[in-house]
């Protein structure tokens, strides 16, 4: 490494992250953060993609949302948005719809038929939960299930 990029090389590397996929302003802030000349330096240029809408938190978290959702329930969501440094409030708002649809979409893929045994149903309640769904929309879907 040779040092630190000009500001233009900076926005160019920025603009090559984004281009690839979305990012959360943390995570290109960490990513660029060692080749900016200084932390004020790199906070101008997310400023400046952000108000350009180059940048959004909110797009990336709809995104990644929409992205796990086919796979994972609203805690593993949290989590996963957490951990790329987007703020609380956006994540509660982007997680809180449709959890028991979603649920039962995964279950209905991995298990066609209903469960016909109590070990059976205790199979599936552990599969959901470690899909990040939560007891109570587990418990709505299962007794739902024995319903059928």
């Amino acid at each position: 490494m040779d040092g630190p990029d000009t500001p233009a090389a900076l926005k160019a590397r920025a603009l090559r992250h984004l281009a690839r996929r979305e990012h959360s302003r943390a995570e290109l802030a960490r990513k660029l953060a060692a080749r900016a000349e200084s932390p004020e330096a790199l906070e101008h240029l997310l400023d400046a993609l952000a108000a350009k809408m180059q940048l959004s938190d909110e797009r990336y978290a709809e995104l990644r949302a929409r992205q796990l959702s086919r796979k994972y329930g609203a805690a593993r969501i949290r989590l996963d948005l957490k951990a790329k440094g987007v703020a609380q409030e956006l994540v509660e708002r982007v997680c809180a719809a449709g959890e028991l649809e979603r649920a039962a979409s995964i279950l209905q893929r991995k298990y066609r038929a209903p469960a016909r045994s109590r070990e059976e149903r205790a199979r599936r309640m552990r599969f959901l939960q470690g899909r990040g769904f939560s007891h109570d929309t587990i418990r709505k879907l299962l007794s739902s299930d024995d319903a059928d």
